[in-house]
């Protein structure tokens, strides 16, 4: 009896020695998952982000839109990195481009110029995308109306409703019965668009307009040489293609005193006269807030409707002024900005 009662001693003794066992595991994994769980939370509060970023081609208004862009996702306090490709005025190059983005799974798409977000949008319907640098994102296809973002895009145009029309009643009061020569790749949507646009607000003024189109930078000299002689100014819109060879078509206005109209300040700031623009810079920082909103899951997409430029303003050149024969003006300088070519 003594033996047996011992027996059942010695099992319950073992039987004891493993429910601890067990408890302490238990125990330890409640441990090791309260640790997980605040790694997690370490993780999620500095998120880190990659967004792709792209533009049809590299010249001071789109690269400036870029770095504006690029400081407001830094002032926000987002931890981004950036993949920049350029599709170095090429449309052959815009699909690779946005379909490397989709492939490398980035977090937000940042399409600077029609044709990026062109090919941004055709190439996901997932990945959030944010433009910048767009005249008609309506009549690009891009969002439905300026009222409403597509689905997963959205962003802001760099053409205020009333530039165009302001220039072209600018050009006639300064520059009356003149024929206006524009040189524009039909390429460009957003190019026809502003050319259509230019031809509208032409009507019932005493202004005719002249057309050349290119199909590349390299021909953008050529083209306008071949005004010289029929048109008496000339009215570059923001077309990446000419602008990306501004240098050569402000040669022409300078040689033959041509006045020289522009779409943007930063062309005035390479040689041209005149333009109703906006800050490029302040473009791709409001776009670069809607990208921090997305990111940081404050906002949707979809709920960020398209933004016009803020107001416009006249900005001269009185340099370029001198340069193509001009006669300046006294009261531009209270009712203009007034820069100088850039060194």
């Amino acid at each position: 009896m003594k033996k047996f009662l011992l027996f059942i001693g010695i099992i319950s003794l073992i039987v004891l020695a493993a429910c601890g066992s067990e408890s302490n595991e238990d125990e330890g994994t409640s441990g090791d998952s309260g640790e997980t769980e605040g790694e997690e939370t370490e993780t999620d509060s500095s998120q880190s982000y990659i967004v792709g970023a792209t533009q049809i081609v590299e010249h001071p208004s789109l690269d400036n839109a870029y770095e504006g862009f690029q400081a407001a996702l830094s002032d926000a306090g987002l931890d981004v990195e950036f993949d920049f490709q350029s599709a170095q005025n090429d449309q052959n190059n815009v699909k690779p481009i946005s379909d490397g983005f989709v492939a490398d799974g980035v977090d937000l798409i940042f399409a600077n110029s029609t044709p990026s977000a062109l090919g941004a949008l055709q190439a996901t319907s997932d990945i959030p995308i944010v433009f910048t640098s767009v005249s008609d994102a309506v009549g690009a296809g891009l969002v439905p109306s300026m009222d409403e973002a597509g689905e997963n895009i959205t962003g802001n145009v760099d053409l205020h409703p009333d530039a165009i029309a302001e220039t072209v009643a600018f050009i006639d009061e300064t520059f009356p019965d003149s024929s206006v020569g524009m040189v524009y790749n039909s390429g460009e949507q957003n190019s026809v668009t502003q050319v259509d646009a230019v031809k509208e607000a032409a009507e019932g003024t005493s202004l005719s307009i002249v057309e050349r189109t290119v199909a590349n930078s390299a021909e953008v000299q050529q083209a306008t040489n071949t005004l010289v002689g029929e048109a008496d100014v000339i009215y570059i819109i923001t077309d990446n293609t000419v602008v990306s060879a501004l240098d050569s078509v402000v040669g022409v206005a300078n040689d033959q005193d041509i006045p020289l109209i522009v779409g943007e300040p930063d062309s005035l700031a390479k040689g041209g006269f005149a333009t109703f623009g906006i800050d490029y810079y302040t473009l791709g920082y409001r776009a670069g807030e809607m990208a921090a909103d997305i990111l940081s899951g404050e906002t949707a997409v979809s709920d960020i409707a398209p933004e016009y430029p803020p107001e416009i303003q006249l900005f001269l050149n009185k340099g370029a002024a001198e340069e193509q024969g001009i006669e300046w003006k006294s009261e531009w300088d209270e009712s203009a900005e007034i820069m100088e070519t850039a060194e």
